[in-house]
């Protein structure tokens, strides 16, 4: 037990440090767009890197913040329908839904990391005018998904203890 929580707390841990780092890149596309717009429209002096930086930079803050909203439950989620259920019930539910999202995770870390393999290999880069290297980005889809699917594990087992502990309460 103790084992299994201090993994949970850890894995969450790092998601969740994780998603602050790269909630910050959210500053540097607001100034990238801001200054894609002031450069357009008063100096008629449109950029060639604004969009496709903000767009790169989009990847990573998705990905890398999607596990710790996985923990946060901050994904679309019929609240209507889960606040009835009974704690079990919810508990249940939710190792349903971990256990897809841990099965979904693994196919695409699977075929992720051919292409980042290759993505890094060819020193890909975007074919634009600007042609910033996208070998990064596509690199960190693997890992993303790695830490999906170590935070999907978490949840799942979190789920089982509430089954177990809803067990126990019972009379």
């Amino acid at each position: 037990m103790l084992i299994i929580n201090g993994y949970c707390k850890t894995i969450t841990q790092i998601n969740r440090w994780l998603a602050i780092a790269v909630s910050s890149l959210v500053f540097v596309m607001v100034a990238a767009i801001s200054y894609e717009v002031v450069a357009r429209y008063f100096f008629n002096a449109p950029t060639v890197w604004a969009l496709e930086l903000s767009t790169l930079l989009l990847g990573p803050y998705f990905l890398l913040a999607g596990p710790y909203f996985l923990h946060t439950a901050g994904h679309v989620n019929v609240d209507i329908l889960y606040s009835k259920l009974s704690p079990r019930l919810a508990a249940l539910t939710d190792i349903g839904i971990y256990t897809v999202i841990v099965l979904i995770s693994c196919v695409l870390i699977y075929q992720s990391i051919p292409i980042a393999e290759n993505a890094i290999d060819s020193g890909e880069t975007s074919f634009s005018s600007w042609n910033p290297p996208i070998w990064p980005v596509k690199a960190l889809i693997p890992v993303a998904f790695c830490l999906l699917l170590l935070q999907s594990v978490a949840e799942l087992m979190t789920a089982i203890q509430r089954i177990n502990n809803a067990d126990e309460a019972q009379p």
